[in-house]
């Protein structure tokens, strides 16, 4: 009866956080997802070709890419209120400026400057994950926060659309802007880098909280990245995850296009149809994160089990990708690509949790920095590789069904490459904690 009270009076500000990194997650992808709503016009306007055009939408991820691992560093060093907070007034400016460019060599000069603010979005995430949440809360956060990716997405395709059939392009850059301003005051005033420090936190959260979270962010020396890239789970998760990037970034780069060229489609046609894919996988990756985390907290699984399972089931769904290619109909093409792209959330449900779950206690962001800047190349080079497959066959089919064959390397990598989910030790060997990997505490 005790520890009901307890629980029944036990504050929730750790959701109110999970709530800000949500949005700030949601925010970033509508910033980023502007240019693909807008391309066929940006495209057709300054007369870019299909491989301009693919470098237009992959210059975004130079900056965001090389940036992920110094964003995480500083996260840990300096805090993630002051590293979030300064990346999101940054993107949302270069956002606000968009609108400005005037040619090729302009986008992509403002498309690297979006993408250096938007570095320190989740290796920030992370880390924060990790300091205010138990590990048996960690892949419904996780979830949660990485789900504002699709409908930051999914708002973002119907509602350009609208405004592109009513404005002019350029004037959608300067309102999308002005969104990250706004949460960056809320962040400033609701948000603390230790639940130990924020006065709505009581005491019966806090325990919750420190019961099996990673609460000191500076215990002992910080890892060098030479020491983390000793252990083979930092280098399956920077694989794996850039097999799913590739495939995911396909749904805010090219798809609307190939709604509209490959499908015909008209311009308001592609916005409701390019973001049902996003809307299907945001309440599939919360659910994804929910099961695992109750399956982990049953005792049936253990941790690492319990990652791969829902890795390669996720990973299955991904596949189904390279059946859209064969699709007669624009709608059964529309629902593979929704199954696919929910088939990527719940794998990324695993994939956020995953820094969390294995990097030494003051370097959870830099973990994170360090995967997010692998997969990133998959952002990268997969618009223009998308690009030059289109441009050269004048087709989607071959672009996609290459897609569907990366998801079965990432299965292969996950399930064989990726060994025992456990804390990294400095000398890139894996502590062995009591319990670690069947503690499940209330």
């Amino acid at each position: 009866m005790i520890q009901a009270a307890n629980v029944r009076s036990r504050s929730r500000v750790r959701w109110w956080v999970a709530g800000l990194m949500w949005a700030a997650i949601a925010i970033n992808y509508i910033d980023r997802t502007v240019l693909s709503a807008a391309a066929p016009r940006i495209q057709s306007q300054f007369h870019l070709s299909a491989v301009e055009m693919g470098v237009v939408m992959s210059a975004f991820f130079w900056s965001y890419a090389l940036l992920q691992l110094p964003a995480g560093f500083l996260a840990d060093r300096f805090g993630q209120k002051k590293v979030l907070g300064f990346a999101v007034v940054w993107w949302s400016l270069a956002t606000a400026v968009t609108g400005l460019a005037n040619g090729f060599k302009s986008l992509v000069a403002l498309r690297v400057a979006l993408g250096v603010g938007e570095a320190g979005a989740y290796p920030s995430n992370a880390g924060i994950a990790s300091k205010w949440f138990p590990r048996r809360e960690r892949a419904t956060v996780a979830g949660i926060f990485d789900s504002g990716s699709k409908l930051g997405g999914a708002i973002a395709l119907p509602l350009i659309a609208a405004m592109l059939t009513a404005f002019d392009w350029k004037l959608t850059f300067a309102i999308t802007g002005l969104l990250g301003l706004i949460w960056f005051v809320v962040w400033q005033f609701t948000f603390s880098d230790s639940p130990r420090q924020h006065k709505w936190v009581n005491a019966e959260e806090l325990a919750h909280i420190e019961s099996d979270a990673l609460t000191g962010q500076h215990d002992g020396a910080r890892p060098s990245l030479r020491q983390l890239l000793k252990h083979r789970n930092i280098w399956a998760m920077c694989i794996g995850f850039f097999m799913i990037n590739y495939n995911s970034y396909f749904f805010i780069t090219w798809l609307p296009t190939y709604l509209v060229k490959a499908r015909g489609m008209t311009m308001m046609e592609m916005g409701w149809m390019a973001s049902l894919p996003l809307l299907a996988s945001i309440v599939v990756e919360i659910f994804a994160g929910w099961a695992s985390d109750r399956v982990f907290a049953s005792g049936k699984l253990s941790l690492t089990a319990t990652r791969k399972l829902f890795l390669v089931i996720g990973l299955l769904m991904a596949s189904s990708i390279g059946f859209a290619a064969f699709a007669e109909s624009a709608w059964v093409a529309v629902l593979l690509l929704c199954i696919a792209k929910s088939g990527t959330t719940v794998a990324a449900s695993q994939v956020w949790a995953l820094p969390g779950d294995v990097a030494p206690r003051n370097a959870v962001s830099m973990v994170a920095g360090i995967q997010n800047t692998v997969s990133n190349l998959g952002g990268v080079v997969g618009p223009i590789v998308t690009g030059a497959i289109v441009g050269a066959t004048g087709s989607f089919v071959p672009a996609l069904l290459f897609s569907s064959a990366l998801i079965a390397i990432a299965i292969v990598n996950y399930l064989f490459l990726l060994g025992k989910v456990e804390p990294i030790g400095l000398d890139g060997t894996a502590t062995q904690p009591q319990a670690r990997e069947h503690s499940h505490a209330p």
